[in-house]
């Protein structure tokens, strides 16, 4: 079985080897809340267990929010060699020097595992295999005795490593053998390998598991099941952005802009008891969506109580760039603390729903005027 890039990765890290930071999305509006809160340029990658995917256009940066929003739209659903992209990996964007091939798998010829390496890495380690077989090296451990950490470094040394990163790049080559033997790999790889001025890390992960072997490792089975969204998300015409805590006061909302003629830009639920998190990624999501003009976030508080969604108002408002107003409508569970918590950061607030859906339709025609 071949698992998915960010699985092989958090078990790479979970064993020693460094990662980039990173996170998985399954919308174009996660990818947008993740970057928003990374706060940096990002790499957008497709998640699928075919190869060739950057060739394909699986692999693309995004410099702010609004660049993810529109990479995640264009690599989601599309197919990369016959599989559909049905969630991401963003990760932050490296500042590479250098890219090494480090790949541990099972050479049937001689029955033995063999370790290759390259100080050349990235997309074109399979032509370089083909056109100069010489850079690659290989290294036969004996699968009967243990695979000490000084082979390891002689590998490094091999692979023509800068001295300062010898030690370390060993220490790697050891680590993904283990890796290897541990999870009864067919093939454990990293490729690239990437020197940054931070050191050497896991660029990218490739796990290949053998099927049979499956039943003693039911935590990485566990580990293919995807989390449900926090958040509903449709993307509308207009410019009003509505968030509401469920989807019939969202809907209802959704009517009172349009009553008083005004036009949404989104239906945004975060649901029953959304947590300040969830809040605030809301609020991410439609803060970077170019279209919205105003926000208009109606919230009842039962189970969501309005402190939490308070602070995560407070705390989406604090890492935004674009000029954009919000109205918002907070009553309910704790309310007297979310309003206070509101009145302190200078936000106001309305108590109740019609005057709020009209307030921001006065906003948003007062921008276009």
């Amino acid at each position: 079985m071949r698992f998915f890039e960010n699985v092989a990765k958090k078990i790479f890290n979970d064993e020693g080897i460094a990662i980039l930071e990173g996170h998985v999305v399954y919308s174009p509006e996660e990818a947008v809340a993740v970057c928003s809160e990374m706060d940096i340029p990002v790499v957008v990658k497709a998640q699928v267990l075919t190869g060739g995917r950057g060739k394909a256009g699986g692999v693309k940066f995004a410099d702010n929010p609004g660049e993810a929003l529109k990479v995640a739209d264009e690599i989601l659903g599309m197919e990369i060699n016959g599989e559909k992209v049905k969630h991401l990996l963003i990760e932050e964007k490296a500042d590479i020097q250098h890219e090494y091939f480090i790949s541990v798998s099972i050479d049937r010829t001689v029955r033995k595992p063999v370790i290759m390496t390259s100080k050349d890495g990235g997309v074109e380690i399979e032509n370089l295999a083909k056109t100069n077989p010489e850079k690659i090296i290989k290294y036969y451990p004996q699968p009967l005795i243990e695979f000490l950490p000084y082979e390891a470094r002689e590998i490094a040394r091999k692979m023509e490593v800068p001295s300062e990163y010898i030690s370390q790049m060993g220490d790697i080559i050891w680590k993904l053998y283990n890796v290897f033997l541990k999870y009864d790999c067919e093939t454990a790889e990293i490729n690239p390998l990437v020197l940054t001025p931070k050191g050497l890390i896991a660029a990218d992960a490739k796990m290949v598991v053998e099927n049979d072997s499956l039943y003693r490792h039911q935590d990485l089975v566990n580990m293919l099941h995807y989390k449900k969204k926090a958040v509903d998300f449709v993307k509308l015409d207009g410019d009003i952005a509505v968030i509401g805590n469920g989807a019939g006061l969202t809907l209802t909302a959704m009517d009172m802009i349009k009553l008083n003629g005004g036009e949404p830009a989104t239906f945004l639920d975060i649901g029953g008891g959304a947590s300040e998190m969830v809040i605030s990624q809301a609020l991410n999501i439609v803060l970077n969506y170019d279209p919205v003009k105003v926000v208009f976030l109606n919230v009842l508080g039962g189970i969501t109580k309005a402190d939490d969604v308070a602070r995560g108002v407070v705390n989406a408002l604090k890492n935004v760039d674009r000029r954009v107003y919000i109205v918002i409508r907070l009553t309910g569970t704790n309310e007297k603390e979310g309003q206070k918590i509101l009145e302190e950061a200078g936000i106001p607030y309305e108590i109740s729903m019609e005057e709020a859906a009209k307030k921001a339709v006065e906003l948003c025609n007062e921008l276009k005027a």
